[in-house]
């Protein structure tokens, strides 16, 4: 079903919009048949496949509103929802209200439960809140969506739960073993080059380093100046319908002041991870291609600006059996560490 929206507001620059999505009916009596016929892979697919439909039109409706709020001078905040944090979900039937109040009928069926969910279930309400206040948001590709998610038992957390506003990289690392050196005879600030040069070429584009780096990647500094960093890896397998791969990177550096050199590498499976189990190589040899992707550290003594340059193999395959496709995502990982660290000695993360 369509996207469908209502504007409302009391002044000419603040106010919100209505949305309201659904996969449709069809969808969900196509799962209820497949449950009732005894294939409930089939049935769990489809409910999986609802809620990306979902999620889909709900993006596409913000991005047409973005588009939209741009030439009126207005910014899109997220969308909420009854039934989000801090929702009563109760209160779904009042948005389905007003949803309901215009003459002009929805373009596809939608009702509400006395428990307040919709019929039918792969369907959605939102609220996309207005504001001409553009200069105090952040940009969206600046946003960790785990810093405004409060249910904290989420196995898939990658940063803590926060109100306020993010910080930057520069401010997370604002620790005295990172600040600038002191002379002790006179008592004078004497600052430190950078170590790691912020304009050079990598071989990922600048987008998806900045993503990785606020979503992926959790850098920890310690007290004698080395930085523990940790990378988490998404992807799938390359067979048996593309199970889902999560495999964490850590990697130890030494201090800025020695050109933050590769003291330790480590990658393993995450611990909630199973997806490994089912790579072509796991099946073959078992745990011993984990062992393998263990012992894998590849500039391991290096200075981190190494990576820069290094010539290595292309690899699109998002599993670990092979050489040519760990080697890969180790570079990958390397170079978001080294552009999160650049970015934060020019202060531009």
């Amino acid at each position: 079903m369509p996207q469908v929206w209502r504007y409302s507001s009391r002044s000419t620059s603040t106010g919100f919009v209505l949305v309201a999505v659904s996969a449709g009916p069809e969808l969900e009596e196509e799962a209820q048949t497949r449950w009732r016929e005894g294939k409930p892979d089939e049935y769990f697919f489809l409910e999986v496949y609802g809620s990306a439909v979902v999620e889909h039109l709900v993006t596409q409706a913000g991005a047409r509103l973005c588009g939209w709020a741009e030439g009126h001078g207005l910014a899109v905040l997220p969308h909420d929802s009854p039934g989000y944090p801090d929702w009563d979900i109760a209160e779904q039937a009042a948005l389905h209200a007003l949803l309901t109040a215009s003459p002009a009928p929805l373009p596809g069926p939608l009702d509400v439960l006395d428990s307040g969910a919709l019929r039918p279930k792969k369907s959605l309400i939102a609220v996309f809140g207005l504001t001409s206040h553009v200069d105090r948001l952040a940009h969206l590709r600046d946003l960790v969506p785990c810093e405004r998610c409060s249910f904290t038992p989420c196995q898939y957390r990658r940063a803590p739960y926060r109100r306020g506003a993010p910080r930057s990289m520069a401010r997370a690392f604002d620790e005295p073993a990172y600040d600038d050196a002191v002379d002790a005879s006179a008592g004078d600030a004497i600052e430190q080059p950078p170590v790691l040069d912020p304009s050079v070429a990598y071989t990922v584009n600048r987008k998806a380093l900045r993503r990785w780096a606020a979503e992926r990647l959790t850098l920890t500094p310690r007290g004698d100046g080395s930085v523990d960093a940790l990378f988490r890896y998404e992807g799938t397998t390359c067979t048996n319908m593309g199970r889902p791969l999560r495999f964490d990177y850590h990697v130890q550096l030494g201090p800025r002041g020695d050109g933050y050199p590769i003291r330790a590498q480590r990658c393993r499976p995450a611990a909630d991870d199973t997806g490994h189990t089912h790579m072509c190589g796991y099946i073959s040899v078992g745990d011993d291609l984990i062992d393998a992707v263990g012992r894998d550290a590849p500039l391991a003594g290096e200075p981190l600006s190494a990576v820069i340059g290094w010539t290595r193999p292309v690899s699109s395959a998002g599993c670990y059996c092979d050489d040519a496709s760990r080697v890969h995502k180790w570079g990958l990982v390397l170079e978001t560490i080294h552009y999160a660290l650049a970015e934060r000695t020019t202060g531009e993360a």
